[in-house]
């Protein structure tokens, strides 16, 4: 008898699994997380991980496809608010709101190291990026052509600057683990309303 595969529960445990590296990740780098720390972590067997990851590379590159999909979703998402303006604010909030946890800096820092010598894996990062960029700025282009923003800047380059000044918060929280990510999330909410001059 052929055993079937729930889709719903494979993906939660594929997600629970992700979240549990994440965390090893976090904590002691890519090169010092061992498959059983994994294992540990995940409260699973080495043949239970390796049944949906065939390496500790697997596992780390799949924690950033998963973000790729929930940006994909969060950009989505945003793009149907009736209000783009809203919709930005969202993707930003979305963005740095996990800041104010210090596992989350790391591991992006990590990914940032483990980028330097792993080429494939940059191009994910780039990709990642790049998607971001280009969905903001169609928020942007939205915005601009039914008169809620300002057409100072060409939507490409507001893109790019929204996605410069949350990695500047990023950089800032890498370096003051004190950071007051509410009050930062504020003045770049300000900032923001300097560049895109959302209309009353």
């Amino acid at each position: 008898m052929v055993r079937t595969v729930d889709p719903e529960k494979h993906a939660a445990k594929r997600r629970a699994i992700l979240d549990a590296a994440a965390g090893c990740f976090a904590r002691d780098g890519f090169e010092k997380t061992s498959t059983a720390d994994i294992c540990r972590a995940a409260e699973i067997s080495s043949g239970s991980l390796f049944h949906y990851f065939p390496s500790k590379r697997a596992v780390f590159v799949g924690i950033f496809e998963a973000d790729t999909d929930d940006n994909e979703e969060l950009l989505a998402a945003a793009a149907e608010m009736a209000d783009p303006w809203e919709g930005v604010l969202a993707v930003v909030a979305q963005l740095t709101s996990p800041l104010a946890l210090p596992g989350v800096v790391r591991l992006i820092l990590e990914a940032a190291a483990q980028a330097a010598r792993d080429p494939e894996f940059a191009e994910l990062i780039r990709g990642n990026d790049d998607r971001m960029r280009t969905g903001l700025a169609g928020l942007v282009d939205h915005g601009v052509r039914t008169g809620r923003f300002s057409p100072a800047l060409a939507p490409a380059d507001a893109g790019n600057w929204i996605v410069a000044l949350v990695d500047a918060l990023l950089s800032r929280a890498s370096l003051d683990p004190e950071l007051d990510v509410e009050h930062e999330q504020a003045v770049l909410r300000q900032l923001l309303t300097r560049i895109l001059g959302p209309s009353e």
